[in-house]
């Protein structure tokens, strides 16, 4: 029998299907990066993007168990669609929660710093994503919904548009904006990456 790493997708469902715990991990272990990735960049809160990321998890296993997904050869869509929808869904719900602001106009939570120091070479790839976050922040979500997945899901504008529910020239020009309003931002701010 071929070692898990060597097993194709559909080989780690049937396994999944019979409750095969390292099947599971294996699965997970070659898609949590695109998943992890793209749910943190529409959260943009690392400790949220990891609940959000083991929810969304957990939905991915249960479908299969339950022979929920039909392998046609499309899982990352698939999957990166209930990533999605999980961080949707929790935009949608933080948006109906009162949020706490100081009078300075601050969030509350600022007030506490959890940031552990690092040596340089991490402080600079911190300041380099937290730039590229700031950034994103600024475009319209549409835009940096498509630059998201495009960027750190690697999904084709085939699947962005079938994602997102648009055609494929919505998806390709969302992301045309996206970039020059990117570009924009980091020429007016004087930003290097």
């Amino acid at each position: 029998m071929l070692s898990l790493k060597n097993q194709t997708d559909e080989g780690l469902f049937t396994l999944i299907q019979k409750n095969d715990v390292k099947a599971t991990a294996e699965l997970l272990n070659r898609y949590k990066g695109k998943f992890y990735t793209a749910i943190y960049l529409l959260i943009k809160d690392k400790y949220l993007a990891e609940d959000i990321f083991q929810d969304t998890c957990i939905k991915i296993i249960h479908c299969i168990r339950e022979k929920k997904y039909q392998e046609d050869g499309r899982f990352l869509p698939w999957a990166m669609r209930i990533a999605r929808n999980q961080a949707i869904d929790y935009i949608r719900m933080i948006k109906r929660i009162p949020k706490v602001v100081l009078p300075d106009g601050s969030d509350i939570f600022s007030l506490l710093d959890l940031k552990e120091k690092n040596i340089e070479d991490k402080t600079i790839q911190k300041q380099t994503h937290s730039r590229v976050r700031q950034m994103l922040d600024l475009i319209p979500y549409e835009q940096r919904e498509v630059v998201v997945l495009r960027m750190y899901g690697n999904l084709s504008f085939k699947e962005i548009a079938h994602l997102t529910d648009v055609s494929v020239n919505t998806a390709l020009g969302r992301m045309r904006y996206g970039l020059l309003s990117l570009r924009k931002i980091a020429d007016e701010r004087g930003i290097l990456l």
